[in-house]
């Protein structure tokens, strides 16, 4: 038996940013490419260009760039902005699922 935490920050009252997104950015950032990202989570490039274009209108900056360079250079990368946030996104995540561990154990030992 094991607890099970789901985080969610939204923007707005209808967006969520969770665990979904954040893998799809780290992800982006790992594989430096928006398609390789996209197959990896077996979406199609558009679904996951439209699922970050909604982010960044609901959130206000842009969580991703196009990598300068041509041919096998080229790509996406996280800006600045968009490794801030996920940082943070992470930080509080592993903070929360750090609080639920020791209530948990309180709870059920």
């Amino acid at each position: 038996m094991k607890p099970k935490l789901k985080v969610w920050v939204t923007f707005g009252d209808d967006l969520k940013f969770g665990d979904g997104r954040a893998r799809l950015l780290e992800a982006i950032e790992k594989r430096g490419s928006l398609q390789r990202a996209a197959e990896e989570f077996s979406m199609s490039y558009r679904n996951a260009w439209g699922y970050l274009r909604e982010l960044e209108a609901a959130a206000g900056f842009k969580f991703v760039e196009r990598a300068p360079g041509g041919g096998p250079r080229r790509g996406m990368r996280l800006t600045r902005a968009g490794k801030r946030f996920l940082e943070r996104y992470r930080k509080f995540q592993n903070g929360l699922e750090g609080a639920m561990k020791r209530q948990f154990d309180r709870s059920f030992d």
